[in-house]
């Protein structure tokens, strides 16, 4: 079983920053690809940003590029996601996932077997 606990969600200024955290417990954490999600009120989960096991693949939606950035630190079993310039349109409920050990990094939820609990981002205009 695979703990996900996500962290550093807030309110934001619009072009504000913000960092978040995911926290894992698997043993096998770096192996395992890692992606992020997030669901705005009413609406359906989106992809956001991945990184395959070795942190040298890295994939982002089209409105997360030049502005997010996603990275883990095998050490410490935890991903990150860096949120720059931020939008009225990002907030939303941002979710950590992790894949298979040793899959491969997909942009699909369905390919995701465990996810934290989420951390709110509200950005104010």
């Amino acid at each position: 079983q695979v703990q996900l606990v996500e962290t550093g969600g807030g309110l934001v200024q619009a072009g504000g920053s913000l960092r978040l955290s995911c926290a894992a417990s698997a043993r096998s954490f770096s192996s395992t690809p890692m992606a992020w999600f997030r669901q705005a009120r009413g609406k359906e989960r989106d992809f956001v940003a991945a990184i395959s096991w070795g942190g040298s693949g890295t994939y982002y939606t089209d409105s997360a590029k030049g502005r997010f950035t996603i990275s883990r630190d095998n050490a410490q079993n935890t991903v990150y996601l860096q949120l720059n310039s931020l939008k009225p349109g990002d907030t939303a409920v941002y979710y950590c996932a992790a894949g298979r050990p040793h899959g491969g990094t997909s942009l699909s939820a369905s390919d995701y077997n465990y996810w934290g609990q989420g951390t709110q981002v509200t950005v104010s205009s």
